[in-house]
C-alpha cells in the first residue's frame, strides 16, 4: 500500500512538473519559479502536503544538485577556466564585492549570525547560468560583443563555487578552524589537481571514458560522477564540487556525448530539487520576509547591473553593450537555491529558506526583463537627463543679442547726454 501511494504521489509530481515546464516554454520564461511554487503547494502548510514520497524526492533532489554541477563542468574545458581566471579575475573580484557583501550585511542586520551571513552572501552573489544563457539565446545576443564578458563572469562564479561550497559545508557542519582549513585545503588541492590533469591529460581521460555505445557512456559518466561526489561528501568537501570537477576533467567527444545524454536527466532531477526546496518552505513563512527579500532584490539587481557595466567597460565595450551586460546578469536561480538548501538542511536559521525562496522568485522573473530593457531604459533616462542639462545651460547663458542691446543703449545714453 505504501509503495502504491509513493508511486501515485511521485507520478503526480513528475506529471505536474512536465505540465509546468510546457507552460513556461510556451511563454518563453524560466520554469524555476513555477517549480518552487509547486514545492510550496505540496509541502507542509501547502494545498496538498505529501507524505509517502518525500524521502524519495529528497534523494532525487540530491542527485539534482550533482547533475547541475556535473553539467556545468561539462560546459567548460580546463584551459577555458585557467585563461578566464588569468584575464578576468578583476571583474570576478568586483562581482564578489558588489553582490556578496549586501547579502552578508542583510543577514547581520537581521541578527542571523556570521554563518548565515556567509550563506546569504552566496545566495546574492551567484547569478543563474542556466537562466542567463536561455535569455541570451532568446534575445539573439549570443554573438554580441558583450556576451564573452557575461560568460567570463559566470565562469568565474562557477569556479568560485569550488572554493565556496567546501567553506559553507564546513561552517554548517560546525567543525573547528583546523578541520575547516583542512577541508578547504583538500578542496583546493583537488581542484588544482583536476585542472592540472585535465590540461595535461584531458584527452587520455576522455578517451578512457568515451564510448560509441550511448548506454555504456551514460553508465560510466553517471557512475563515476556519483562515486566521486560521494567520496567528496565523505571528506566534507561537498558532493557538488566533486561532480563539478568530474565535468571539468572530461572534454572533447566524451564531454559532448555525455552532455547530450545527461541533459534530460539534469532537467528532471533539477526540477525535483526545486520542488524539494519548496517542500521544506512553509508558505506562511514567506510574507514576513517578503519586504527584506524585495529590498535585497532591488539592491543586488542594481549591483549586478553595475558589475556587468564595469566589466564591459574594462573590455572597451560600447555604452549600450555595457548596459546590456549588466542587465543580463541580474537573474538568480539554481545556485542560490543550492546554497540556501544546504543551510536549510543544516537548520541554522528558519527564515533563511523562505527569504531565499522569495528572493529567487523575484529575481528569476525580473532578470529576463532587465536583460531586455536595461539598455533602452538607460538610453531613455540618459536622453532626458542630457536634455535637461542642455535646457539648464541655455537658460543660464545670456542671449548673444543682450550685450549688443546693452551697448547700443549705453551709446544712446552717451549720445543723449552729449546732445543736451
Amino acid at each position: 500500500m505504501h509503495s502504491a501511494v509513493l508511486l501515485i504521489e511521485f507520478g503526480a509530481i513528475i506529471l505536474a512538473l512536465g505540465l509546468l515546464g510546457r507552460f513556461a516554454g510556451r511563454f518563453r520564461f524560466s520554469p524555476i519559479p513555477l517549480y518552487l511554487l509547486a514545492g510550496l503547494a505540496f509541502g507542509e502548510g501547502g494545498l496538498l502536503p505529501l507524505g509517502a514520497s518525500e524521502e524519495f524526492v529528497a534523494i532525487g533532489a540530491e542527485i539534482g544538485v550533482i547533475m547541475l554541477l556535473l553539467m556545468l563542468g561539462l560546459e567548460y574545458t580546463a584551459s577555458d577556466l585557467v585563461s578566464n581566471l588569468k584575464t578576468q579575475y578583476p571583474a570576478g573580484l568586483v562581482d564578489m564585492g558588489l553582490n556578496a557583501v549586501p547579502g552578508a550585511i542583510a543577514a547581520l542586520l537581521m541578527g542571523w549570525g556570521p554563518v548565515a551571513a556567509v550563506v546569504l552572501a552566496g545566495v546574492t552573489w551567484i547569478s543563474s547560468s542556466g537562466v542567463i544563457a536561455k535569455v541570451l539565446g532568446d534575445l539573439g545576443r549570443l554573438g554580441n560583443r558583450e556576451t564573452p564578458v557575461i560568460l567570463s563572469i559566470l565562469v568565474l562564479e562557477d569556479l568560485a563555487m569550488a572554493v565556496y561550497l567546501p567553506i559553507i559545508t564546513a561552517l554548517l557542519a560546525g567543525v573547528g578552524w583546523a578541520a575547516g582549513g583542512l577541508t578547504l585545503a583538500i578542496a583546493l588541492g583537488a581542484a588544482g589537481l583536476v585542472l592540472f590533469l585535465a590540461v595535461r591529460y584531458g584527452r587520455v581521460i576522455s578517451r578512457f571514458v568515451s564510448s560509441d555505445d550511448p548506454e555504456k557512456l551514460l553508465l560510466v559518466v553517471l557512475g563515476l560522477t556519483i562515486l566521486v561526489a560521494g567520496i567528496a561528501q565523505q571528506l566534507q568537501v561537498s558532493a557538488a564540487v566533486g561532480a563539478f570537477l568530474v565535468g571539468i576533467a572530461l572534454s572533447g567527444e566524451a564531454a559532448e556525448g555525455a552532455h547530450s545524454l545527461l541533459a534530460p536527466l539534469r532537467d528532471l532531477f533539477a526540477a525535483i530539487f526545486f520542488v524539494f526546496f519548496g517542500l521544506h518552505t512553509d508558505p506562511a513563512s514567506i510574507p514576513p520576509v517578503l519586504l527584506p527579500a524585495l529590498l535585497l532584490a532591488v539592491v543586488t539587481a542594481c549591483t549586478k547591473i553595475a558589475t556587468g557595466y564595469l566589466a564591459a567597460r574594462r573590455a572597451k565595450i560600447s555604452v549600450k553593450g555595457r548596459w546590456r551586460a549588466g542587465g543580463a546578469l541580474v537573474a538568480r536561480g539554481e545556485f542560490s537555491i543550492v546554497i540556501a538548501g544546504l543551510a536549510v538542511t543544516a537548520g541554522i536559521e528558519p527564515s533563511l529558506g523562505p527569504l531565499a525562496t522569495a528572493y529567487v522568485l523575484i529575481l528569476v522573473i525580473v532578470g529576463p526583463l532587465t536583460a531586455r530593457f536595461a539598455q533602452p531604459v538607460a538610453a531613455l533616462v540618459g536622453g532626458v537627463v542630457s536634455r535637461r542639462r542642455e535646457a539648464a545651460a541655455t537658460v543660464a547663458l545670456p542671449s548673444p543679442r543682450e550685450p549688443e542691446r546693452s551697448a547700443e543703449e549705453s551709446l544712446d545714453g552717451q549720445g543723449t547726454g552729449g546732445r543736451s
